[in-house]
């Protein structure tokens, strides 16, 4: 009898080992069994600004994960032809997607053959960057806060011109949401990029234009530019004496841009917690803090559900902004 109690308890023994051995293949492979070779995609052409931030994450995301990570670039349709790579790949890590937020909220509202549903078909990982606009305007306009802009286009329906970096650009959906929020009547004219629709701003052909602060803040410094409001919900380090759209009176006027580490859909919890940890401290190295800093960035990490919730929270936002517009 003691001898079968015993074989009994070897057999459990033996069946819990088992168990536990079957689990750990798993678990290994996502602590060491990375590729050698890690593709981060980004949407853009190289030399933008998702490119740069993108390049500077890749070297020390490398690191922390022990293996190599380089940029890919497969510009095309707002980010969309990179994003749908990735969502097509294999969910191993081979290739992760530097996402900028357009491409996860702004292109499904916008692109009516969008191949991909970002939502669906991309498994968050990790937030990285964020940044917020500034509203600008020519500097000979006699305006100097959003109430007076405000005002000035009132009396002016329709004559009020805004440049953006194209149709469905956050920029362009930035003047649109305005529109939406205080009843003025603008009009916008798309660019082909934001270069030369800033360009236009300094030169008088455009009235205003939202443009991301570190590409602005030298022309704003220098006279060229008047800067009249921040889209964010806090001021700017960048720009800490010009107020935001809030402080401005456009209650719940709080719009920004930011960048994320996405996989394909269906990748393993376990190696969406190792490269969500490998993120967050390349993020964290001093660094790379400052470079982005100084790029008018700020870094901007925490947990896969919260670069989830963020995704979803905008793309509702974008939404009500971009009724009626249609990418080309």
């Amino acid at each position: 009898m003691e001898t079968t109690d015993f074989t009994r308890r070897q057999a459990v023994a033996a069946l819990a080992g088992s168990a536990l051995l079957a689990a750990l293949p798993s678990r290994l492979f996502a602590q060491q069994q990375l590729p050698p070779l890690i593709k981060l995609v980004v949407g853009y052409s190289a030399g933008g600004p998702v490119d740069g931030a993108a390049r500077l994450l890749a070297p020390a995301l490398g690191q922390e994960l022990g293996t190599q990570v380089i940029v890919d670039n497969r510009p095309g349709a707002s980010g969309s032809v990179g994003g749908d790579a990735v969502a097509k790949s294999a969910p191993d890590a081979a290739m992760l997607f530097f996402g900028a937020s357009p491409t996860i909220t702004i292109n499904p509202n916008i692109q009516r053959k969008m191949p991909f549903d970002p939502m669906k078909d991309l498994t968050p990982i990790a937030p990285l960057v964020d940044y917020t606009n500034v509203l600008v305007v020519n500097k000979d306009l006699p305006v100097h806060s959003v109430t007076e802009l405000l005002a000035y286009a009132k009396a002016r329906p329709g004559k009020v011109f805004y440049g953006s970096a194209g149709i469905g650009a956050s920029n362009h959906l930035s003047g649109a949401l305005l529109e939406k929020m205080t009843g003025v009547q603008l009009t916008h004219v798309p660019y082909k990029g934001s270069a030369p629709a800033l360009a236009d701003v300094m030169g008088g052909t455009v009235t205003m234009m939202f443009d991301i602060i570190a590409t602005s803040r030298p022309f704003i410094q220098s006279g060229k530019l008047r800067a009249l409001a921040v889209t964010s919900r806090q001021r700017n380090r960048m720009l800490p004496e010009v107020p935001t759209m809030i402080e401005s009176g456009v209650a719940g006027y709080d719009v920004g841009g930011w960048f994320g580490l996405y996989g394909p859909a269906r990748m393993d919890p376990s190696l969406v917690a190792r490269l969500n940890a490998a993120a967050h401290k390349a993020m964290a190295r001093e660094d790379i803090a400052n470079r982005l800093r100084e790029q008018g960035y700020e870094v901007w990490t925490g947990a896969a559900e919260l670069l989830a919730t963020k995704g979803q929270a905008d793309r509702k936002l974008w939404a009500t902004a971009s009724k009626g517009i249609e990418a080309e």
